[in-house]
């Protein structure tokens, strides 16, 4: 009985999508630097920003589009490091299934830059990046056809 209790409280905590806070260097390390062939989709949103919301099935669309072609999405949310409990509904709520950050780097004016240096701060923004490099980036929200497109010249 307690080998049941063990094993059904286990898989209660893994019963949605987990969100990892994560500082500047561990976003890197995790997306931004993989020297791979892997293309990082990285999706900078908040759950009160109402484009980066629209856009979010895009990217979930997107993922599993090109999930033979090694492109992984990747979330990552501004929200304060307080509103986790908050990201972590949001993200159950709307059945996320992408690996979603939150990015807890203290005041955005010290790693924006670190990002992309023409990044103004606003959100929704996407970086690509692949072989540890930036391929890609852009402030505003993207329609299906415009992120699928950019996916696909980035691949080749």
């Amino acid at each position: 009985m307690y080998k049941l209790l063990s094993i059904l409280f286990l898989l209660s905590m893994y019963s949605g999508v987990k969100v990892k806070p994560v500082n500047l260097e561990q976003l890197e390390s995790a997306t931004l630097k993989c020297d791979n062939d892997t293309l990082y989709v990285v999706n900078f949103w908040a759950t009160w920003c109402q484009p980066c919301v629209h856009e979010m099935p895009y990217f979930e669309k997107a993922n599993a589009a090109f999930a033979e072609q090694k492109v992984k999405v990747v979330f990552v949310s501004l929200n304060s490091i307080k509103e986790l409990p908050q990201v972590e509904q949001f993200v159950n709520n709307k059945q996320l299934k992408e690996n979603v950050f939150l990015l807890n780097a203290g005041n955005p004016n010290n790693w924006i830059d670190k990002i992309n240096s023409s990044w103004s701060g606003a959100i929704p923004a996407t970086g690509m990046y692949r072989k540890g490099k930036k391929v890609f980036f852009r402030e505003g929200e993207f329609t299906q056809n415009q992120l699928d497109s950019i996916i696909k010249t980035k691949i080749q």
